[in-house]
């Protein structure tokens, strides 16, 4: 049976979400063995962007006029979704609680909806505010309400900027691909990010420390390389790579709320890899995140730009007439 292309984008989707899902228990083992959140994430970013760069070269066939017209959604998918809203969360979570960092950072979907109403002036539907409330609601649930808990200002606002760069991903995924395919936009922006966050360490801005030496994975002492191979490949190049794909199929706001499954996916995997039990509660947070998610409608794609055409130099992401965005449905 042939997939549609809006149910090729659910699985991708879907398939990215359980993806960036298995980032927390590889990433953990590195940063329990030494490793600072920087180095950490800089690894996974670069490695991840090498193990694209043949998929990406194969992809384009020399077509390198779309990677220049597409410049801008490649520095804000390297520099805003990769880089800062990475050094963003690890700085939250020193002063806030993962919890509460994570649930800031997932209200990412009603960011781009306030974005479209606010700019727009026009009111969602109501299909949209209905998902929202659910999905918010079942993210709460998941992650459990004393994440509501944290007071500190400062941790707050670095969880907010992060959620401002994940919307900016799922802004920049959601766009007509112009002739930049998803899995170089993915690849690319990757490459760019690894390099912005080496930078940071380089320059001192945040502590860069890798511990090259053995480290516990699910009670086994295995070499470093290990889960930040699994990191790299699932956690990273798959998960990005998946996600961009889906988020172009699905448009920027439906792809957002389907990444809200990366918390559900987590709690399983907790329970299935670690045996943390799931709650009551955290059982129906996960029904309501699904509610949520099929309540919203898909959104109606934009008109694809002749490749011959050369758009203005702005971040696309962020300029389109009144009347006309996608994301209103």
């Amino acid at each position: 049976m042939k997939l549609t292309p809006q149910s090729a984008g659910l699985v991708a989707a879907v398939t990215s979400a359980a993806s960036f899902s298995t980032s927390g228990a590889f990433v953990k083992p590195l940063l329990e063995a030494g490793w600072s959140p920087a180095a950490a994430v800089t690894a996974r970013a670069f490695s991840a962007g090498l193990l694209l760069l043949p998929v990406v070269l194969l992809s384009l066939r020399g077509r390198w006029h779309a990677v220049w017209r597409g410049r801008w959604r490649l520095l804000a998918m390297g520099l805003l979704a990769v880089a800062i809203t990475q050094l963003a969360y690890f700085a939250a979570i020193r002063r806030v609680p993962v919890a509460t960092a994570l649930l800031i950072e997932f209200l990412a979907p009603l960011l781009l909806v306030l974005w479209v109403w606010v700019t727009s002036r026009r009111l969602p539907r109501p299909a949209v505010l209905l998902g929202s409330v659910l999905a918010i609601g079942g993210l709460i649930l998941v992650i459990g309400p004393g994440a509501l808990q944290a007071v500190d200002p400062v941790g707050l606002a670095l969880a907010f900027v992060a959620a401002i760069g994940c919307a900016v991903y799922f802004a920049v995924a959601g766009r007509p691909t112009d002739g930049l395919p998803p899995v170089a936009l993915a690849g690319i922006g990757l490459l760019i990010g690894g390099v912005v966050l080496g930078l940071t360490g380089v320059t001192g801005l945040v502590p860069m420390k890798a511990v090259l030496g053995d480290v516990t994975l699910f009670g086994s002492s295995v070499p470093w390389w290990v889960p930040l191979t699994v990191v790299s490949v699932f956690g990273t190049a798959i998960a990005y790579a998946t996600g961009i794909f889906g988020s172009n199929r699905l448009g920027s706001r439906l792809g957002s709320f389907v990444g809200l499954l990366e918390v559900v996916f987590a709690s399983i995997l907790a329970w299935l890899v670690v045996g943390e039990q799931l709650t009551p509660l955290q059982m129906l947070g996960g029904v309501l995140i699904l509610a949520g998610i099929a309540a919203v409608p898909a959104e109606t794609p934009p008109p694809v730009p002749s490749e011959a055409a050369e758009p203005a130099i702005r971040p696309e992401f962020v300029v389109t007439p009144a009347g006309q965005d996608p994301l209103i449905g």
